[in-house]
């Protein structure tokens, strides 16, 4: 019996990739994050929905410990990341990948050498077929073969922002965190770049964060919502079920 109970625990534990309990960070006497609890299921697209200034790119970073969290506990791969080592944490994330809001592409660099850096700082026996070969694949999966040449600069906002999900995606993470990916595009770009997030989730079978203020890019990619403010989550559901809360906060994100 006790044994059973241990295996269902396990499998409990594996399907659950993020946890945060009573999590509370402030920068001075701004309370930013104050009593956060969520857990973020293996396959799922997370979507966490809330005005600016309300904590949401400061919630992914404690996440990646790129911001260290005041108090309470937080699990990533059933590790308690408070507790790692730096070996152990590089570990973790090297299973996460990032998309900042710029997309912080290497403006020196062209596209080849931007997606190629990634694996050359990983591995210093990675052979040019090899690099050649992940290039490729990636490019392919964002629709921007024809651009391997080019530099930053020669690529539009929609463009840069999907070279940079490919520089993510070319170490094949098992988590995503999106920091606001359709924040200063155009309404199609926009669509186009929620889209393809579905689209990852689906080839990549990656688990995934997506912080953002666009409704429309949080009914294309969510499988569930949390609604941030006042720091700590207000709400939580699927689309539908948000949309007809009677939370006028809530409501407001839908009109």
């Amino acid at each position: 019996m006790e044994n059973r109970e241990a295996e269902n625990k396990e499998v409990n534990d594996n399907k659950i990739i993020v946890e945060m309990k009573n999590v509370k960070k402030s920068f001075n006497q701004n309370h930013v994050l104050k009593d956060v609890n969520f857990q973020l299921n293996r396959g799922e697209n997370l979507v966490v929905l809330g005005k600016s200034g309300t904590g949401k790119s400061v919630l992914i970073k404690c996440i990646v410990k790129l911001i260290e969290i005041d108090s309470g506990s937080l699990m990533v791969f059933n590790k308690d990341t408070l507790t790692l080592k730096e070996k152990e944490l590089n570990e973790i994330r090297a299973k996460i990948g990032f998309l900042f809001q710029s997309g912080a592409l290497y403006d020196s660099m062209t596209v080849r050498e931007n997606l190629e850096f990634p694996i050359r700082r990983r591995s210093k026996t990675v052979t040019q077929d090899e690099l050649d070969s992940s290039v490729k694949e990636v490019l392919e999966n964002v629709g921007l073969e024809d651009t391997i040449d080019k530099m930053p600069s020669e690529l539009s906002g929609g463009m840069r922002k999907r070279i940079s999900l490919a520089r993510t995606l070319i170490l094949k993470p098992e988590l995503m965190l999106y920091d606001e990916p359709t924040t200063g595009l155009d309404p199609i770009t926009s669509q186009e770049i929620s889209e393809l997030i579905l689209e990852v989730q689906k080839k990549y079978k990656t688990t995934s964060i997506i912080i953002t203020h666009d409704i429309k890019c949080a009914k294309i990619t969510s499988n569930r919502i949390m609604v941030i403010d006042g720091g700590g989550f207000i709400a939580e559901g699927t689309y539908d079920e948000l949309k007809a809360s009677d939370n006028e906060l809530v409501s407001s994100f839908f009109k």
